[in-house]
């Protein structure tokens, strides 16, 4: 199963809580409503969810359980470039 890059979810689910912020600030403002719902439904396409509060629940839950994957696997060291090992 394909599952979706956690940098992106985690940029949704920033971006989300943003727009639901600045959303009830001014709920009469309809360019910020958009945005807000163009965001919302994003994330329900990326999590598989047909509402955003399910998207937002399996997103967070999502990146509770992806561990980070080390930049550098184990017993490997980074070599400078053009530079040989």
């Amino acid at each position: 199963m394909l599952l979706p890059d956690r940098h992106l979810v985690a940029d949704l689910l920033a971006r989300y809580r943003a727009w639901e912020r600045l959303v009830l600030a001014d709920p009469l403002d309809e360019d910020t409503r958009g945005r807000f719902e163009d965001v919302a439904y994003t994330l329900c396409v990326l999590m598989g969810q047909r509402t955003a509060r399910e998207a937002i629940w399996q997103a967070e839950a999502y990146l509770r359980r992806i561990r980070p994957v080390p930049l550098f696997p184990e017993g490997t060291k980074p070599v400078a470039p053009g530079v040989k090992p």
